[in-house]
């Protein structure tokens, strides 16, 4: 390129052509990627440490005694996703509504409520990844749209039509269309992932829990 030329293809020239509505657009898919990575990045690491902690579990049952079962499984299980069900045994108190109920009733609503306060933080995070797969190709088309009635604009101006005068507009939609599937599809995939290993998971904690209830009855009526 000449020296001097201006390079009507360059994302700087895009972003000097764009309006406050492009930009808007832009700024909204930034954040929307910002967003989506940072819960990826969390997220994933939270699920490797689950599973590290799953494989535990046989280490738990082959533990000389209930403690020792628990002190292992407290060392892998470093998101505390299996461990606050083997100690619900704990959170049986004596004067409550709870200490009412006969003993497989207690255990078994203990154990339903640590499952979901597991659920609840396998889950936290999975409906803003799946919104933001589902919704960001949209922000982007809107940029699209928005960029092609900026070029429709420029040839309804009049004069010779040059091609410099639908380069940046035409430029921008397209950029704002792959904009909003670079943002979507890690999101999507990431998504897709994580609900695959709570499935696992949430699998392995109903397990734990029937096991951990079995135990329980039969140590009692020892």
């Amino acid at each position: 390129m000449a020296p001097g030329t201006v390079n009507h293809l360059s994302l700087a020239q895009y972003w000097n052509q764009g309006d406050a509505a492009s930009h808007c657009v832009a700024y909204v898919l930034l954040a929307m990627s910002l967003l989506s990575w940072y819960l990826m990045l969390s997220k994933g690491v939270s699920a490797w440490k689950v599973r590290r902690g799953a494989r535990r579990l046989p280490d738990f049952w082959a533990a000389p005694s209930f403690d020792d079962g628990l002190a292992v499984l407290a060392l892998g299980d470093t998101e505390a996703i299996y461990l606050p069900l083997a100690q619900v045994q704990a959170n049986k108190g004596a004067a409550s509504l709870d200490a009412t109920l006969p003993f497989a009733d207690q255990l078994t609503r203990l154990l339903r409520d640590a499952i979901q306060h597991a659920t609840v933080r396998l889950e936290w995070g999975l409906t803003t990844l799946a919104s933001i797969g589902a919704t960001a190709p949209f922000v982007g088309l809107l940029g699209t749209v928005w960029g092609i009635y900026h070029a429709l604009a420029a040839v309804s101006q009049g004069g010779a039509l040059r091609v410099e005068q639908l380069a940046g507009p035409v430029g921008e939609a397209l950029i704002m269309t792959a904009a909003g599937l670079l943002v979507a599809i890690p999101a999507v995939l990431a998504y897709n992932g994580l609900n695959r290993v709570n499935r696992l998971t949430l699998a392995e904690l109903d397990a734990f829990a029937h096991d951990l209830h079995a135990y329980a009855l039969a140590h009692k009526e020892a």
